[in-house]
């Protein structure tokens, strides 16, 4: 066989982007259309694979009908036929589903395109497959993650081309759909470049395919910070929805119509780079991608991915296996482990919900102005459906939103498809759902607008509900279970939690911090802390921040979010005045059980001790060197990280850490650099004699691959000598 022409073109490809982007950045929008346009029936899809054992067939087949899904995208590769993946794809054709077939050339033959034997085993390959599967509604997809090489195996463009070349010919052959170039996340360029070169060939395909990830802008909703960096993200604004018109734009300047997303996902470990709760925010993402996707129409049709898997999956296979070097995106050809093993996340309810009203409805509105509170309008053939949520951490009031009768005849689901009722007080980083069957129609008093400088926790499982009562303004947060009767609300109240029985004071100095009975949860105990700027100069300072009660409150939560233990909030109290920290404010808490604090333990090792609580010094050290790495590896830089704002406790053997006094934390989307982990550490080291100080800080620093040298101890130095200083000062300061 003569070597192939070559298609790739330098010169095509940049002409393909200077026609083809500036026309779709001008046809694209951040917005989602302000005209409806019908969500199509078979939007959702998943991708899967085979367990090696038969059992996972069935597995797969009752997963799929539960979530009530028809579309499934399955990847085959050379041999398929007598392997689990042509099982598995013979199993979903007898049941009924519609597969979109995406045939994967082997990395050591992409390696060697175009080669006359690597490109005749391609051809009879997807001569094959087209001839055996061809039928009404299937796709073939040819091009596997084309725009990285790493992955593919392919050593440059053309050789990918000449793949898709013969693939092009097979499937006219054949008579076939064929679906490309499965550009892999947002690089356009590789869109508008490729589909001139095979327009100017005669190569289109029938159908546009994009692996449109969204995990690098950490949120579906944010702009992507790769296109311009971090800082400048917000001028040229890329979001889901304006990534999604772009790429449609793009196709049909090839007049290809349809726009196809064939997988995206995410990636457990990626979220758990910042937050604790992988599994709730992957089902958040999932649910808040996939509305924003169908009210953007430019995509037709969207496949998440993969269906079973240990980072990505709906399912959680298992296994600590991960396909390295080649991604679940390039290649998905096996779902490891056992099906009895198998574990669904949040994220496969998720999506069950919105498989159960999403696919057909009619895109009709956007109720939401505001960018970090989304609230879209669906139309179904029963109704109406709301769809609200606010981004990471954040709240808008839903009451105001709504005439309050058209909440009380409205049917509210959770992200989950869990009834919600009476419907929730608040907007949160959770979608939630809000039904009206016809002929019932909402009435609206005013857009959804963001509760400003508040931080909540996540919904599931608990009731949120802003207060404005009795003088007060503030936020309560309980479970579900131990949410009170109207008529008991006022037991959290700060008159009621001052004057209340079995008050124990914990201190009395700047803050008054007192515990008490636990008004709701019998045997259980709250901290309540009352504070007040009292000193001119801090009064004055006062004058443009929250109120010390707020600050206390934001900065649990996020703790609690990024997964670094605090004491439980319970609510906050202040004053709804212009300057709300220069008068009393009060932050209530779960009591942390036991007493002791990192401050007991450290007093007692600069004495000698040899452990704490029955725990070994340097086990106690190790532990807290731990809990501090997690704590600034997900962002979080105290700021006055005591001995004694470390609570500490030995349950069972382990060191259980807790922070408070966090109303001075900063939080950050990255590690802390090393300036700002050692300024913490020397504050909690202060209590230990120089030889303990090395001991502790080189057991934090040995992850990071550093020693404790001279000049990192030169902080703690500086520190020691403030405190000799401060020490001297006092009895001229009156204390």
């Amino acid at each position: 066989m003569p070597p192939p022409d070559l298609l790739f073109s330098k010169a095509a490809f940049a002409s393909g982007c200077l026609r083809a982007l500036p026309a779709a950045l001008r046809a694209s929008s951040p917005h989602p259309p302000e005209d409806g346009h019908p969500v199509p029936a078979d939007f959702l899809g998943v991708c899967v694979a085979a367990s090696d054992s038969p059992a996972g067939d069935t597995f797969v087949v009752n997963a799929l009908r539960q979530a009530g899904l028809k579309h499934v995208r399955i990847d085959l590769t050379y041999g398929f036929e007598s392997a689990p993946a042509g099982r598995l794809l013979n199993h979903l054709v007898a049941e009924g589903f519609t597969p979109w077939i995406h045939l994967v050339q082997p990395f050591a033959d992409a390696r060697e395109m175009p080669a006359a034997e690597a490109l005749e085993r391609w051809i009879r390959f997807i001569r094959n497959a087209f001839q055996t599967y061809r039928a009404p509604g299937v796709v073939f997809e040819v091009g596997s993650t084309c725009n990285r090489r790493k992955w593919t195996g392919y050593p440059g463009l053309d050789a990918f081309l000449q793949a898709w070349r013969a693939a092009v010919l097979e499937a006219r052959e054949a008579g076939v759909l064929l679906a490309g170039v499965n550009v892999t996340d947002f690089e356009p360029v590789y869109n508008a470049g490729l589909l001139e070169i095979l327009s100017r060939h005669d190569l289109l395909p029938a159908i546009h395919s994009d692996n449109l990830f969204a995990e690098r802008a950490t949120e579906p909703e944010n702009n992507d910070p790769k296109i311009l960096g971090p800082r400048l993200a917000g001028v040229l604004p890329f979001n889901l929805v304006r990534k999604a018109r772009l790429l449609d734009a793009i196709a049909r300047r090839y007049d290809i119509r349809e726009t196809v997303c064939t997988h995206t996902a995410w990636s457990a470990r990626r979220i758990q780079r910042l937050l604790e709760d992988a599994d709730g925010k992957q089902a958040d993402y999932l649910a808040r991608y996939l509305l924003l996707a169908a009210a953007s129409g430019a995509l037709s049709r969207v496949y998440w991915g993969p269906l079973i898997g240990q980072r990505e999956g709906l399912i959680d296979d298992g296994t600590q296996e991960y396909p390295e070097p080649i991604p679940h995106v390039t290649l998905y050809g096996r779902a490891p482990g056992d099906p009895a093993n198998y574990r669904i996340r949040p994220a496969f309810h998720a999506l069950r919900t919105l498989a159960s009203f999403l696919p057909g409805a009619t895109w009709s509105r956007s109720l939401s102005t505001c960018r970090e509170v989304e609230l879209l309008e669906f139309k179904t053939k029963t109704g109406l459906v709301h769809a609200g949520w606010t981004v990471n951490g954040k709240a808008a009031d839903l009451r105001s939103v709504y005439a309050p009768g058209s909440l009380a005849s409205a049917r509210a689901l959770d992200r989950d498809g869990r009834p919600v009722s009476p419907a929730p007080a608040v907007f949160t980083e959770s979608p939630i759902y809000l039904f009206w069957d016809n002929p019932s129609m909402p009435s609206l008093s005013s857009m959804p607008s963001l509760f400003q400088n508040l931080t909540v926790l996540p919904p599931l499982g608990r009731h949120h509900e802003p207060v404005h009562q009795a003088g007060w303004a503030g936020f309560v947060t309980l479970p579900e279970s131990e949410w009170p009767a109207d008529n008991k609300r006022d037991l959290l109240l700060p008159e009621s939690l001052e004057s209340s029985f079995g008050r124990d004071v914990l201190r009395q100095a700047r803050n008054t911090v007192w515990s008490g009975p636990h008004p709701f949860a019998p045997g259980e105990s709250l901290v309540i802390k009352r504070a007040c700027a009292q000193a001119w100069h801090k009064r004055l300072l006062s004058l443009f921040q929250p109120s010390k009660a707020r600050r206390s409150w934001n900065s649990a939560c996020e703790l609690a979010r990024r997964g670094i233990d605090t004491p439980e909030p319970v609510a906050f109290f202040e004053r709804p005045v212009r300057h709300a920290a220069r008068v009393p404010s009060y932050f209530i808490c779960r009591r942390f059980p036991g007493s002791g604090s990192v401050r007991t333990a450290f007093t007692a090792f600069a004495g000698s001790a040899e452990s704490f609580e029955g725990m070994a010094k340097l086990d106690f050290y190790a532990a807290l060197a731990a809990f501090l790495g997690k704590m600034h590896e997900r962002g979080v830089y105290h700021r006055d990280l005591s001995a004694g704002n470390v609570l500490a406790q030995i349950r069972e053997g382990r060191a259980v850490f807790s922070l408070i006094d966090t109303g001075r934390a900063r939080f950050f989307n990255h590690p802390l650099p090393l300036r700002l982990r050692l300024a913490d550490l020397k504050r909690i080291c202060h209590p230990l004699t120089w030889p303990e100080r090395k001991v502790f800080a080189s057991l934090y620093l040995a992850p990071l691959k550093l020693e404790f040298t001279g000049l990192r101890k030169l902080p703690f130095v500086l520190y020691d000598w403030k405190h000799r200083i401060k020490k001297c000062l006092r009895p001229f300061r009156g204390k």
